[in-house]
């Protein structure tokens, strides 16, 4: 409970600076891209939340990191999570911070995992055709993952719907046996 409150405190606020800095949708991408990252690669995961490394590095490693790649208000925001020795909470942050964004929009949140990057065109088609399979505006957040094989997996709250190569060969090899 007292994490979950704090977890929340903290998408709080990172919500509240972002809107009034006026970069909360791209504030809200790069945050959501970065904790993909964060959770996906177990070197630099290990680097930020070490409590042994002083939390000058490991804001200094979110600075490296971030610097050219995204706005400053992103690598700020990040930077006081990690230097406040939360970077373990970091994607729950985010994940709060994501769907109070889509729900300030009146939006839910697809997360969609493909093995390939959707430019702009495929992710809107995407939106439109889950948003009438659920009844609900969708904001589609692609997440890249090989594993799927090719198609895509998406998932709103409880919702997954599964149209990837893997669960279909998956599904083939439980027909044969």
């Amino acid at each position: 409970m007292i994490d979950d409150d704090r977890i929340d405190g903290y998408a709080t606020a990172l919500f509240e600076v972002a809107r009034v800095e006026g970069s909360l949708d791209e504030v809200e991408d790069e945050l959501f891209r970065f904790a993909r990252t964060l959770e996906g690669n177990e070197e630099l995961n290990v680097v930020l939340t070490d409590d042994a490394v002083p939390a000058e590095r490991r804001r200094g490693v979110v600075s490296e990191l971030l610097g050219a790649k995204a706005s400053p208000v992103t690598a700020n925001l990040v930077g006081l999570v990690v230097g406040a020795g939360r970077a373990r909470d970091l994607p729950a942050i985010i994940d709060r911070l994501v769907r109070r964004a889509a729900a300030a929009h009146d939006r839910e949140v697809a997360e969609v995992r493909s093995a390939v990057p959707l430019d702009d065109d495929q992710q809107a088609r995407l939106a439109t055709a889950l948003g009438q399979a659920t009844g609900k505006e969708i904001e589609v957040k692609v997440i890249i993952d090989p594993s799927v094989m090719g198609g895509i997996v998406a998932q709103i709250g409880d919702t997954v719907i599964d149209g990837s190569v893997r669960n279909k060969l998956e599904q083939l090899r439980e027909t044969i046996r």
